[in-house]
């Protein structure tokens, strides 16, 4: 059984919705707010250096970070390229270069502006840190919705992959579901598309309510 440290509402809902599609056996570990609570980072260090969500102990007893590196090791467990085209299709590339351009430039905005006071002094250093981050977020953002393709309905065409849970879950950050209807059109429609799957609802639903 896998076993997933997660928050609900946080980046372990990405992982937590591949587990539930695959069907694969898991449990879910809530690890507590690792920014609020004084027990959780250190708890959660044990397993993982960084102290960070998602963290996923495989059936092994060897634990995995790094969302992505799941997201491809779970395809390859499953034996499945329903979420991750394999390496004949012509979605491959774009699939695997949008995967880790979420994952190593948008993702990082929340990480550091979450807490801006791990990086900067508090006060308005750290309101100004974090306004760029936002900002900064919003113009990757933008880069998503020009790749996504034009008629839909999924980010790759008529193939729907993990990016479109990506799509769908991270949209609930910051900058919040209106500003995607505002601004990322066809990244709104997926995530509502998305969260409105039979296989993905009740994931998206423990997570955001």
């Amino acid at each position: 059984m896998f076993r997933l440290y997660q928050m609900p509402g946080w980046g372990s809902a990405m992982i937590e919705a591949q587990l539930a599609f695959y069907k694969l056996p898991h449990e879910l570990v809530e690890s507590g707010d690792v920014f609020s609570e004084p027990a959780a980072r250190p708890n959660l260090e044990k397993l993982n250096p960084l102290g960070q969500i998602p963290t996923l102990v495989l059936p092994s007893g060897e634990v995995m970070s790094e969302s992505a590196a799941m997201t491809l090791y779970l395809a390859d467990v499953a034996g499945s390229d329903a979420l991750v085209p394999g390496p004949g299709a012509p979605e491959r590339a774009a699939f695997l270069r949008w995967l880790v351009f979420i994952v190593a430039n948008i993702y990082p905005c929340f990480t550091f502006a979450d807490v801006p006071t791990r990086f900067v002094e508090d006060g308005e250093a750290a309101k100004a840190f974090r306004a760029k981050l936002d900002d900064y977020a919003c113009k990757l953002w933008r880069m998503v919705e020009a790749a996504a393709a034009p008629a839909g309905p999924w980010f790759l065409g008529q193939r729907f992959s993990a990016l479109d849970i990506y799509i769908g879950m991270m949209s609930q950050w910051r900058p919040r579901p209106e500003w995607f209807a505002d601004n990322a059109p066809k990244l709104a429609a997926i995530a509502t598309r998305m969260q409105a799957r039979p296989d993905m609802a009740a994931v998206f639903a423990r997570n955001f309510g």
